[in-house]
């Protein structure tokens, strides 16, 4: 047992409240509209595209703040270039008018001095803060970092062909009866563009979009029903956490996991969630349970348990994590490779476990290919005498059946196949790896595909199963982490399973705060064989979370180290090739790439 210490001083100043969030801030609250100031801006340009050298000729500018203009703000800009006589006709801006005009790098400044503290406004934003940004960044100004809204955007959500035509700034200041007619100068369009901004609010307004959050991410995808809903998430704290939503009959139908739970929730009513399942889900919701967890993955834990537990409907991962397929190295005197669905007392070596059969069938091909041991099912006596199979015959088996291959020979072979399992794979990858230069040399890359399917199966699932093995045969690991607020965050992890987790008080002793943590853990036994006390997917996050930077280890009972000969050294190969080959499809949906067989010439 080797043990480490953290530093006496467990925290930061701040309260205990502030281990996550400290103040909740407005973001998290949700602004409403009504209390935000906007500043509306349009600019005129000498052309349609900063990166071809267009420059601005003239800056307008609305601050608007609960529907009360608050000032305006307008100049012409000398773009120190002439203006193309179609801009010139488009927008009456002449190249005499902005002869005497302040240059860019003083407009600019003013600008964003009026805009200061505001949230930016504009109808095709990207075009006007674009150009915006780009002299900004030319001139050394740092960019406030507006939250910017695009008008254009948000009509092309809620305005329909009945309203207007289209979602130009000019059928909208109609459609909204805009007391300002746009006309391609930059104060006139800012002031249009405030009466469809007001428009859109009103209208948004009746759907239940109130707040600046709701309005980013509104759309029209998400029911008024849905919206009307958000009041289940009123009551849900701003902590990390399981949420789980709940029917009328209290069963689970989703469980999800959160830094937030409230803002998380929230977003199922507003607009973050568009995806048909959800919304479905929360028609049928009429309840939201919260679970605070002390760190993100405790969080992240128990949604796992209790998907498992529930198996809600609209999750669709992690609800069966029971129906798992193990390949296992049997244990007598002829052994064998098989595939089982659990792993038993037995005293055999397992590897896995693997989510699907196939994928465990193929790691199983590999090491057939590789170590002939006998594909029989039955158990042989210690001298079996009987006719061999026709594996035998194509030498792919050393056939102990018919006494081909003495006890102790077959032994020896076995031993190395169980040393591929549990400490390296490197008869596996030399084995395949000859086997596929081959059939590629011979233009079989069909063929060759298959054996590199099978090579990456099996090299995966040994290296997982070392990796947990590695774990799981720990009776305990402490570990812990500072957060960003400054705070450690300590886990118990006993074979495998997150047994307890908590987060040091600022004035705690951070020894005798771990110490109490140990003693209030769950008593937790250890699993069989490699069999994490927990599943797989529960140690592989406890894993990643411990391998993460800035872990530190305090305590650990047993031996956690991996074989330095391990599969996991392949993985680097193997994953640069999946990666590869999934860049050279054109297409969003990724799945697989079907063989296309080309008819003889």
């Amino acid at each position: 047992m080797t043990t480490a210490h953290l530093d006496e001083t467990a925290g930061s100043p701040a309260g205990e409240a502030g281990r996550w969030a400290m103040q909740m801030s407005f973001d998290e609250l949700g602004r409403p509209l009504r209390d935000l100031t906007f500043c509306v801006v349009d600019l005129e340009t000498t052309g349609a595209a900063v990166s071809q050298g267009s420059m601005i000729t003239e800056i307008g500018a609305v601050k608007v703040r609960g529907g009360e203009v608050l000032g305006e703000f307008q100049t012409l800009v000398n773009p120190h270039s002439e203006i193309p006589p179609f801009i010139a006709v488009l927008t009456g801006i002449t190249n005499s008018m902005v002869a005497s005009a302040p240059p860019i790098d003083s407009a600019l400044p003013a600008f964003l001095e009026f805009a200061r503290g505001t949230v930016l406004v504009a109808h095709n934003a990207p075009f006007d803060v674009g150009f915006l940004k780009h002299f900004a960044e030319t001139l050394g100004h740092p960019w406030p970092g507006f939250e910017v809204l695009d008008t254009a955007r948000l009509a092309r959500r809620v305005v329909t062909r009945d309203d207007a035509p289209n979602c130009k700034l000019s059928s909208l200041a109609v459609a909204f009866g805009a007391s300002t007619t746009p006309n391609h100068r930059a104060l006139s369009d800012a002031r249009a563009t405030v009466d469809v901004l007001h428009g859109l609010f009103e209208r948004l307004g009746s759907l239940g979009v109130h707040t600046l959050e709701e309005l980013q991410t509104f759309t029209s995808r998400v029911s008024t029903a849905q919206r009307r809903k958000r009041h289940l998430a009123e009551d849900l704290p701003h902590s990390p956490g399981v949420y789980l939503f709940r029917d009328d009959r209290d069963r689970v139908l989703y469980v999800g996991t959160s830094r937030d739970l409230r803002a998380r929730v929230r977003s199922y009513f507003t607009a973050s969630e568009t995806r048909s399942r959800m919304g479905e889900m929360v028609g049928i919701a009429t309840r939201v349970e919260g679970i605070v967890c002390a760190t993100p993955l405790e969080a992240e834990v128990r949604e796992l348990r209790l998907i498992a537990l529930h198996k809600p409907r609209y999750n669709r991962r992690s609800r069966f994590p029971e129906k798992v397929h193990w390949l296992k190295l049997t244990n007598e005197p002829w052994p064998r490779l098989s595939l089982v669905r659990q792993v038993i007392d037995d005293d055999a070596d397992y590897v896995g476990p693997f989510s699907s059969r196939k994928r465990a069938e193929k790691a199983l091909a590999a090491l057939h290919e590789t170590f002939p041991v006998r594909q029989c099912s039955e158990r042989l006596p210690l001298h079996p005498s009987r006719s061999a199979c026709v594996l035998a015959e194509m030498h792919r088996c050393l056939a102990p059946c018919d006494g081909s291959i003495d006890l102790d020979s077959y032994a020896e072979m076995v031993a190395e196949l169980r040393d591929n399992l549990l400490a390296r794979a490197d008869e596996v990858v030399e084995a395949i790896s000859v086997r596929m230069d081959a059939l590629s040399r011979d233009e079989r890359y069909e063929d060759a595909s298959v054996h590199r399917d099978r090579l990456s199966a099996f090299i995966r699932a040994v290296s997982r199963t070392q990796r947990l093995r590695a774990l799981t045969r720990c009776a305990e690991v402490v570990a812990a982490q500072r957060d960003d607020t400054g705070h450690w965050g300590v886990h118990v992890v006993r074979f495998g399973r997150l047994a307890a987790s908590g987060v040091i008080p600022v004035d705690a002793h951070a020894g005798e705060y771990v110490e109490t943590l140990r003693a209030s853990a769950e008593t937790v036994a250890a699993g069989l064989g490699p069999t994490p006390a927990a599943t797989a997917e529960e140690t592989e996050k406890v894993l990643r979370w411990l391998e993460s930077p800035g872990v530190r280890l305090v305590r650990v009972d047993g031996e956690w180290s991996c074989p330095v000969r391990g599969a996991a050294k392949h993985l680097r190969t193997h994953d640069a090739v999946e990666q590869s080959r999934l860049s050279m499809v054109p297409f969003d949906e990724r799945r697989s790439l079907p063989t296309v067989h080309q008819p003889a010439r």
